[in-house]
């Protein structure tokens, strides 16, 4: 399912190809966010206008509303959204780490109050699986028990240990029912076997603790997961810890699985990842931050409604996506002060087209073998202008 296609000499950067039941996915990639099954104000021919390859659905948000049975009963994920292309759906347990007042986490899985109505709530490994694969998702994640930062040590341990029970359990019912459980009528552009029409991941944890991250890796990797990815981060960590997390993790895990950094970040902490190994992410920041008037360029952000852009006729960047070069900055500044709707639409088109960009230099720059030198020139560009 993944290829290994070049490596750069200087660097950990990889540059593969993920292929999926929807289609082929070209690594590094950036994974743009549609939490309730819809990327925040854009319309599905606007994210293949900026050609991103696979987008991420919420398990545990879809699972409350409307609920992964009707989902399943209207083509799963795909035809409920028209999205034809590959989509990642999480397993529920970052959201379940950020109930933690109102959760309870066992053996059996977390126990918690649904935040819409307040009904009793269990969500176990099977459970996820068994949502994941109605919502026929191309790739699925394990069920894993997510620590918090700071956490101590026996803590850690046990969360460690609990995730790769959990991981064995999530592994055992996606082999036994995925299958069955899928949509129909099921679509896949390729003709694959049922069961690897959903990739399944597993979530290395082990909190800060680079035994623990190791061990974690070490024992999924017994497991024989599609991919890996290194959770627990983003978490409310320093941004070293982030880092350090993913060099305690990367050479433990299998160098023919793509591996994947959940729920980050900022375009120069991407670059950083892939120098380390790391071959996916997704975020909400770029299309959070616009819709509070962020918008990225090679100069570093900028904050459109700064009085500065009042009269300003530059678009946003000098070489801005072709949908967005006829508008100005200070157009855009007039659509955010008015509160006008277009103004949310546009810079979030922007700011993916500015991440998306992003991975396609990565991906060409490690295949020229320059994959040091562009990271060390963005980001000279992009940290001068931001801190000046």
């Amino acid at each position: 399912m993944f290829e290994l296609l070049a490596t750069d000499p200087s660097t950990k950067a990889r540059r593969g190809r993920l292929t999926t039941a929807h289609g082929v996915i070209e690594t590094p990639v950036f994974m743009p966010v549609g939490t309730q099954g819809s990327v925040k104000t854009l319309h599905p021919d606007e994210l293949r206008l900026l050609d991103a390859e696979i987008i991420l659905g919420n398990t545990y948000h879809l699972w409350l509303r409307p609920g992964e049975q009707i989902i399943r009963d209207l083509g799963g994920l795909h035809g409920f959204t028209t999205w034809d292309r590959p989509m990642l759906t999480d397993s529920g347990g970052f959201q379940v780490w950020s109930l933690a007042k109102i959760r309870k986490i066992t053996e059996e899985g977390v126990r918690f109050q649904n935040h819409l109505d307040g009904t009793p709530m269990l969500l176990s490994p099977e459970k996820s699986m068994e949502i994941q694969a109605a919502l026929g998702s191309d790739i699925a994640m394990l069920f894993d028990e997510c620590p918090p930062y700071p956490c101590e040590r026996q803590y850690a341990e046990k969360s460690t240990s609990l995730t790769t029970r959990w991981a064995e359990r999530c592994k055992k019912w996606h082999q036994e029912h995925a299958a069955s459980t899928f949509p129909t009528p099921q679509t896949p552009n390729l003709n694959l076997e049922p069961t690897k029409r959903q990739l399944l991941f597993g979530i290395v944890q082990g909190s800060t603790f680079a035994d623990l991250r190791e061990q974690s890796a070490r024992e999924l990797t017994a497991l024989d997961f599609d991919g890996y990815a290194i959770g627990g981060v983003s978490v409310g960590e320093p941004e070293e810890e982030m880092f350090r997390a993913i060099n305690h993790a990367e050479p433990f895990l299998p160098a023919n699985k793509p591996r994947y950094a959940m729920g980050l970040g900022t375009p120069p902490q991407m670059l950083e990842m892939i120098g380390r190994g790391v071959d996916m992410f997704d975020c909400v920041h770029p299309t959070r931050s616009a819709r509070h008037g962020l918008a990225f360029t090679p100069d570093g952000p900028i904050h459109i409604k700064n009085a500065i852009y009042q009269k300003d006729p530059a678009p946003l960047t000098e070489d801005c996506h072709p949908h967005l070069a006829p508008f100005s900055r200070a157009y855009l500044r007039h659509l955010f002060k008015a509160g006008e709707m277009l103004a949310l639409r546009l810079l979030s088109f922007h700011n993916l087209d500015f991440y998306l960009r992003l991975m396609r230099g990565a991906r060409e720059t490690i295949e020229a073998g320059s994959f040091r030198d562009f990271q060390a020139s963005f980001c000279e560009r992009y940290h001068k202008h931001k801190s000046s």
